[in-house]
């Protein structure tokens, strides 16, 4: 499905708190840059904020200042100009204060959830989610401007959430439903009939939370977005030079200005908002400060003062989406743990993960990015993310454990988790990096107000059953006020004789009888609290861990997957691996999945999965994809693949890659002899069709005594494309096809006879009487073009080797053989009357009369079932890798379908589908061939096919499992004898074709097809599509001359002509005529 169109942006910026972050966040956004999650030519920003609590607003107008210098910057100013706003989308995210669930924040917070349309595959992490919304479904259709953005929110908004932006100006809040339960611990909108913002209530009373709820009796919540005009934008870029809000930006602290700390909602925002006056907005306080002394509360008020000046009199307005949803990301791992799973579910979630024992993870849990090996077991509602464990391991019900990995499973071992966060942390102490982990309940309130809790117990329980003491935790000066969970030093950091493990926490969960060891080494530990433990992060470790851990997983999915032969497209994997920089790990594990497969079917995928790679790796340039495998270098690799040697071939191909890395030119012809090794297993599994091929014996005609096969062109009515292989026995084939004559005639023939000199003498040409080239083969040198299809006469040579009379790699001379077998040569001339790239099959049934003919005059008899699978073989050892509807169509009489199953040896079987008397005539009455004036190229439209439904595109599958359905379905419709329901048929199958290969339809064919479209039941082209002749099924019997009517006045349709069809009931005819002079 293609991804709508979204916001181009021209700057997107992402705020942080901590400067050692800045670069690490940078790159962030560059990675989704890479992934095309982010437009190529969007200007990327991670920005520090100015002080750790500068506060929301002042983050934004810091952020907006940022911007507006770049694009100055960009656009050759030497000083900070608005006027870049004019044109610019802006998008400012921010990424909020420390969560205790995820050491990068609220925006890092990794999702349980896939996106399969994505290009790109990689774990979803909240700032994703979050760029999608902003970017696909509430930024379209907004002018110019700046969008606001919290990260610390879980956003849920439907595709089109039906903002109207005509006549827009001045600020808008967008607002999302909740209860009035939900209101009384969060912000609600006031508004009037318009949609203008009359009052902001953060935590407001019961009366104000009243007024704001809508007729359904839910409120509208503050929910972190909003959007600013490029006017109002202008008026807060314009503070940032204003004592004391220039304090907000870099550039004022930079000056030496005093920090002022403002809210985006409570001070910018609510300062527009209708009702509020200017003394009630000087006096109060926005939530974000907490306390304040009389000296701050003054700075405030000058600050406000300033805000009222200059964005008083622009309007605020809210949208609101009653179908989207909203819920802030608290501090409770209760609710944290329900945000992440879906209680009532009856299996776990399980993405970007693999688990090998599937049963033993409880209904509703969760696990996303881990790798859980032996009996790993997880209770209902729990959550793992970013874990490497090895069990047996049993964690209980309402746990959230991350960060661990296969040295800390051990730990685990023989505990029962229950209600409890355990996290592995990457922490850089003194430029050391160390592991440490935490502990916590899952009822703990990170809140500094109350009592508090530590494991779920009070602290004076906690004390009592550890051992551990006040004084262990909080300095004896510290107010009991402040001693709070957030203060307490229970975390060890850094041990003097040994690496730290969840161990030096675990203990505290059942303290053992062992003299108080555990205590001693807890005690003996440099330890912080959870507030120290926040700067120490090591965010750039944690991301990297994650991403390393996200790959190990993805290349035991990527073997799981080809080894089951699975129907899931591995090509946004290789484009992360790639992108990310790790494409020789998925290299390595796809060259040991070829080796070890003991099906050629799978090797053959496994190889076109690294060709991608290497085109991938290419970067778009080196030219196409498609073209030349023959490069002498790759002949070793080769020789052993067709030897049979799959491991001896792998290792070979490995290193002649390794040669092939340096350059987009060498990596795209290295992915095409990757392909082109994947052909040579496909041809093998192909020629299983031979065990279909027998011939009797039969009196051999004189010398000179010709043998001639004639037949007629197909027509296919359904599910082309499932006949080529791999499809025909990886997934199965079935076509309805039929034999046709062209104006009355059997367009294909070939004619053969033996000739005393020991030479085979070839032509082809255009009619039966007229040869239009002629070739002479005297020695084996001659026939050694054979498998390269343009070279002059290659189907002929092939035909030849196929029917046993040369041996190409004898010892023996062209000459021997043919004496020694039969006594001299012979003379073969094939012909049809059909253009190059007709699209009726003609190359697949010239092969079969070629081979029909030349077994009969070599004294064998070949019946059409055998001669079916005989081209098959013989298009392989060509190198076209044609499938078998062609010769079907034509080799067979009348109407019918063939059918391949999904296995091997490839078998086609054929059944004839029976009509109503006399539909055999209605049929030709209104079925008609325009030959469009276009040729198309088959072979470069299938290797485009055969690399999506090796990727395993999902489109492709889906496509081509509907075209085996959609047969039967024409099938029926044949049965009852139904034009119309046949022109459906058609209809539906031309948009199958366009579907499995793009670019199948010129433009002057789907003008010719819009003109016809009135007096036709439905059309298709034939064939692969691209060019050559159309057929359609006219409404109107006997319409030749009146639709040559319609298209003659219809301009630029070029050199097309209008034929007559009929179905032909005799297929392929085999006749020996007397010996005359040869040609």
């Amino acid at each position: 499905m293609e991804q709508p169109k979204g916001v181009d942006w021209t700057v997107i910026i992402l705020t942080c708190q901590y400067k050692d972050s800045v670069e690490v966040f940078q790159k962030e956004l560059e990675v989704r840059q890479k992934r095309e999650q982010i437009p190529a030519g969007t200007l990327l920003l991670a920005v520090e904020d100015p002080e750790t609590r500068v506060g929301s607003g002042g983050a934004t107008l810091n952020a907006l200042l940022v911007a507006a210098e770049h694009l100055s910057a960009r656009a050759g100013f030497t000083v900070v100009t608005s006027d870049v706003l004019q044109s610019a989308w802006i998008l400012i995210l921010h990424m909020g204060r420390d969560f205790p669930f995820d050491d990068c924040g609220r925006a890092f917070t990794c999702l349980p959830v896939e996106n399969p349309q994505a290009p790109v595959e990689a774990l979803v992490y909240n700032l994703d989610r979050l760029l999608d919304i902003m970017t696909y479904q509430l930024g379209p259709g907004s002018p110019p401007g700046v969008w606001v953005c919290s990260t610390d929110m879980l956003l849920s908004v439907p595709p089109n959430p039906g903002i109207s932006w005509g006549g827009f100006r001045g600020a808008r809040v967008i607002a999302f439903p909740g209860t009035t339960a939900y209101a009384r611990n969060h912000g609600v909108y006031l508004t009037d009939s318009q949609g203008f913002v009359l009052d902001i209530y953060y935590r407001g009373s019961e009366a104000d939370i009243q007024r704001c709820a809508r007729p359904d009796g839910r409120v509208p919540l503050v929910s972190g977005v909003a959007f600013f005009s490029v006017e109002t934008a202008e008026h807060l870029l314009a503070t940032h030079v204003s004592p004391p809000l220039d304090a907000c930006t870099y550039m004022g602290l930079d000056s030496g200005a005093r920090p002022v700390q403002l809210s985006l909602f409570f001070d910018i925002l609510l300062c527009m908002a209708r009702n509020v006056s200017r003394e009630a907005f000087l006096a109060g306080r926005p939530p974000e400060t907490g306390q304040s002394d009389a000296d701050v509360e003054g700075y405030l008020q000058v600050a406000r003062a300033k805000l009222w000046r200059e964005l008083r009199d622009q309007p605020l307005t809210m949208a609101y989406v009653p179908d989207g949803s909203y819920s802030y990301m608290t501090n409770s791992a209760s609710e944290f743990l329900l945000s992440l799973t879906i209680p009532g579910t009856p299996g776990a979630q399980v993405v970007h993960s693999q688990v090998e024992e599937l049963q033993l993870l409880g209904a509703g849990s969760s696990v996303v990015n881990c790798l859980l090996e032996g009996a790993v077991q997880l209770g209902p509602g729990s959550v793992l993310q970013h874990c490497h464990l090895q069990g047996p391991i049993h964690i209980g019900t309402g746990c959230f454990v991350s960060g661990l990995d296969t040295a800390q499973s051990e730990a685990l071992h023989g505990l029962g988790l229950h209600d409890l966060v355990l996290q592995g942390h990457h922490v850089r102490l003194h430029g050391a990096p160390v592991r440490a982990f935490t502990l916590v309940g899952r009822l703990d309130s990170w809140e500094r107000q109350g009592t508090g809790t530590y494991l779920n117990m009070s602290w004076n329980e906690f004390f009592q059953k550890t051992g551990i003491r006040n004084w262990d935790l909080w300095n004896p000066d510290t107010p009991p006020t402040e001693r709070c969970l957030l203060s307490a030093r229970l975390f060890p950091v850094l041990h003097p004789s040994r690496a730290l493990g969840p161990r030096d926490m675990l203990w505290m969960l059942d303290p053992q009888e062992d003299g108080g060891e555990a205590l001693w080494a807890w005690r003996a530990s440099w330890r912080l609290s959870w507030e120290q433990l926040q700067p120490c992060l090591d965010r750039a470790a944690t991301l990297a861990s994650r991403r390393d851990l996200f790959f190990r997983q993805a290349l035991q999915k990527a073997r799981k997957v080809l080894e089951a032969r699975q129907d899931l497209s591995l090509r946004p994997l290789i484009r992360a691996a790639v992108r990310e920089g790790c494409p020789g790990l998925l290299l390595a594990t796809l060259d040991q999945v070829a080796a070890g497969a003991g099906d050629p079917g799978v090797a053959a995928r496994v190889l076109a999965c690294v060709a991608d790679v290497l085109g991938c790796m290419a970067e778009g340039q080196g030219g196409l994809r498609s073209g030349p495998a023959a490069n002498p270098e790759w002949v070793r690799p080769f020789s052993y693949l067709e030897c049979g040697d799959l491991a001896g071939g792998v290792k070979a191909l490995a290193q002649e890659r390794d040669k092939w890395l340096s350059r987009p030119v060498l990596l795209v012809r290295a992915a095409r002899h990757y392909e082109g090794a994947g052909q040579i297993l496909i041809r093998q599994a192909v020629m299983s069709a031979q065990h279909f091929v027998s011939t009797e014996p039969v009196g051999l005609p004189a010398p000179g005594q010709w043998v001639v096969a004639e037949c007629p062109a197909r027509v296919d009515f359904s599910g082309g494309w499932s006949d080529t292989p791999p499809l025909a026995y990886e997934l199965g084939g079935a076509v309805l096809g039929l034999a046709v004559r062209v104006d009355g005639r059997r367009p294909i023939g070939a004619r053969a006879r033996r000739i005393w000199e020991p030479e085979l003498w070839l032509a082809v040409g255009p009619r039966r009487d007229e040869m239009a080239m002629k070739i002479v083969c005297r020695s084996l040198e001659d026939m050694r073009d054979y498998c390269q299809p343009h070279a002059p006469g290659a189907l002929l040579k092939a035909a030849f080797i196929c029917a046993g009379i040369v041996q190409v790699r004898s010892k023996l001379s062209l000459s021997e053989q043919l004496l020694r077998t039969f006594g001299g040569g012979f003379e073969l001339h094939t012909w049809s009357e059909l253009p190059h790239g007709s699209g009726l099959g003609t190359s697949s049934i010239l092969a079969g009369t070629a081979l029909a003919a030349l077994q009969r005059a070599a004294g064998r008899k070949v019946s059409r079932e055998a001669l079916i699978h005989a081209v098959l073989h013989l298009e392989q050892v060509l190198t076209t890798g044609g499938g078998w509807q062609d010769q079907v169509g034509g080799l067979m009489p009348g109407i019918k379908v063939g059918r391949s199953r999904a296995q091997l040896p490839l078998k086609v079987e054929v059944e004839e589908i029976t009509v109503p008397e006399g539909f055999v005539q209605t049929l030709n009455d209104h079925l008609l061939l325009v030959y469009t004036g276009k040729t198309r190229l088959a072979r470069n439209l299938l290797q485009d096919v055969l690399r999506s439904w090796y990727a395993r595109l999902p489109a492709v599958v889906q496509n081509a499992h509907s075209l085996v359905r959609h047969t039967e379905e024409c099938a029926k419709a044949f049965h009852q004898g139904s034009l119309p329901l046949l022109g459906q048929c058609l209809t539906l199958y031309w948009e199958q074709k366009k579907r499995m290969a793009p670019g199948c339809e010129p433009l002057a064919v789907r003008r010719m097809m819009d003109v016809l479209a009135p007096h036709v039941y439905g059309q298709s082209l034939a064939g692969a599509g691209g060019g050559g002749f159309l057929y359609l099924l006219t409404k109107e019997p006997k319409q030749k001359e009146a639709l040559e009517a319609v298209l003659a006045k219809t301009e630029g349709l070029g050199n097309y002509s209008v034929h007559l069809v009929e179905v032909d009931t005799q297929g392929l005819s085999l006749q020996l005529l007397g010996s005359e002079n040869s040609t």
